[in-house]
């Protein structure tokens, strides 16, 4: 049975002195982590957690946070990273379908809670520093097959699956990154995203497995972000192009800290002009490509190839393989096709979900649903998912293409585009426009698009909206886009 041994207890052993977390109130190093961490991990005994249970956390980014992952795995729990941002229908639905012994979250998140149906006992974890603290048999060593986190799919089709993630799948993802954008020693990680989501969990394995310290903000903010970047020796931040964007605005003219090594960009492809703005500034964009489903990226794009290979997400981290499919055949390159990936940090599929898994995973490889191609040297251009697909007059239409094309409008912000029912063309495009220019047209918008792609791409409507729908990890909602029609 492959194992390695429990990761921040070996790396408290190995290098007890290195700093493991830096908030704006606390510095932690590997060693203090460690022993928090055991002490959660008897109070949690105490209040009848134990090895083999189902622990759902709901809570927002905090050292308490990180002590509670951490401590799940210290007991030996598979544990549920619910979204901060579920209404308490879905809260619900995630519970009884993830069979949840128990939830541990926040007050603020007690109200959501307060509700008839839930049956999951509520740990909150004001409370949780006050209990008395129970013996509880540390697990010494994690088995690589055995299911460390379940992290529900942000369902933009259908009901959220309950995503397995072993501690091999993280294992390889750390191991896959870092032979991508190796590691020194003046490393530290900057965390923006949320650990409820796979990018932000990511980062809090990386940290414990590399050794390195990890710079926590609650959510997102620009002005901060920055800062860290230039101020507070950081060298890698995961990002989205939303956030980069916001990122550049606000540092203006001036530049980041030569010692600042990887803006690891995710997300969906970056738009063209964002990617010059950030060359421009001598900003190392790494565009990346993953899911839930692969525990983090599994295709990174290098920065030396972000313009000449403009659009594409790059090519498959070290111990993973993707392939192009259409119609059970491989398709060559430039054809175009559903995205196909293997590698030991793929899902094992998902949970309680025994024919969406067989339906997904077909001899090792994950179908992604998503569509793509693979130019003649291998590299990945990521197209659109499937479903949100638009075919107009026979023709295949991918709203990310659009979108790409509108955000390079300087006097765009955000985008999203999506297809309705029309009796000529069978379905027809219409856009979703955030902009920080009132007099800007959809005339003038159209005629844009006009000199960018064919005809039959160019949106049918385009509305204007202060905000477009997105999740906490600002992914773009385009089912939700719907509902922003005038009735």
């Amino acid at each position: 049975m492959n194992v390695t041994p429990n990761w921040l207890a070996n790396r408290a052993f190995l290098t007890p002195n290195r700093f493991a977390v830096r908030t704006e109130e606390i510095v932690l190093t590997f060693k203090e982590l460690h022993e928090r961490v055991l002490t959660t991990s008897q109070q949690l005994s105490y209040l009848g957690v134990k090895h083999g249970d189902t622990i759902s956390v709901l809570m927002t980014n905090s050292v308490e946070m990180i002590q509670i992952i951490h401590a799940l795995k210290y007991i030996g729990v598979k544990t549920v990273l619910l979204n901060a941002r579920l209404t308490n229908y879905e809260l619900l639905w995630q519970l009884r379908d993830s069979k949840s012994d128990c939830i541990i979250t926040e007050e603020k998140f007690i109200p959501l809670l307060d509700c008839d149906g839930i049956d999951s006992k509520i740990l909150q974890v004001e409370n949780i520093g006050a209990s008395p603290l129970k013996e509880v048999k540390i697990v010494q060593e994690f088995s690589l097959e055995e299911i460390d986190t379940i992290m529900y799919t942000s369902g933009t089709t259908g009901k959220p699956k309950g995503v397995i993630q072993t501690y091999g799948n993280h294992w390889w993802s750390a191991t896959g990154s870092v032979l991508n954008l190796g590691l020194r020693e003046d490393d530290c990680w900057l965390a923006v995203v949320p650990f409820f989501h796979i990018s932000g969990l990511s980062i809090l394995m990386r940290s414990v497995i590399y050794g390195i310290p990890v710079i926590i903000h609650e959510r997102f903010s620009p002005e901060k972000a920055n800062h860290a970047i230039k101020y507070e020796g950081v060298t890698i931040v995961s990002v989205v192009s939303t956030m980069l964007s916001q990122m550049l605005t606000v540092l203006g003219d001036e530049k980041y800290s030569p010692s600042f090594r990887c803006m690891l960009l995710g997300g969906g492809p970056a738009p063209e002009s964002l990617l010059h703005d950030c060359k421009a500034k001598e900003i190392p964009v790494y565009q990346t490509y993953g899911m839930t489903e692969t525990a983090s990226q599994i295709v990174t794009l290098a920065p030396e190839y972000s313009l000449s290979k403009l659009g594409s997400a790059g090519k498959p981290l070290f111990p993973s393989q993707l392939r192009i499919e259409k119609d059970g055949l491989i398709q060559r390159s430039y054809e175009h096709g559903e995205i196909v990936v293997k590698g030991p940090n793929v899902t094992k599929g998902y949970i309680y979900k025994e024919n969406e898994t067989k339906d997904s995973i077909k001899d090792g490889w994950f179908y992604t649903g998503d569509i793509g191609y693979i130019d003649d040297e291998g590299f990945l251009y990521v197209l659109d998912r499937r479903s949100d697909l638009i075919i107009s007059g026979g023709e295949n239409i991918y709203p990310a293409e659009i979108e790409s094309v509108l955000l390079s409008h300087p006097k765009i912000i955000e985008a999203g585009v999506i297809g309705i029912r029309d009796e000529q063309w069978g379905q027809v495009p219409i856009a979703f426009v955030k902009t920080d220019d009132k007099q800007l047209s959809e005339t003038v918008i159209k005629d844009f698009c006009s000199q960018k792609v064919s005809r039959y791409k160019i949106p049918r409507e385009i509305y204007f909206l202060d905000e477009l729908p997105r999740n906490a990890t600002n992914k773009l909602l385009r089912r939700k886009l719907l509902e922003y029609l005038p009735s």
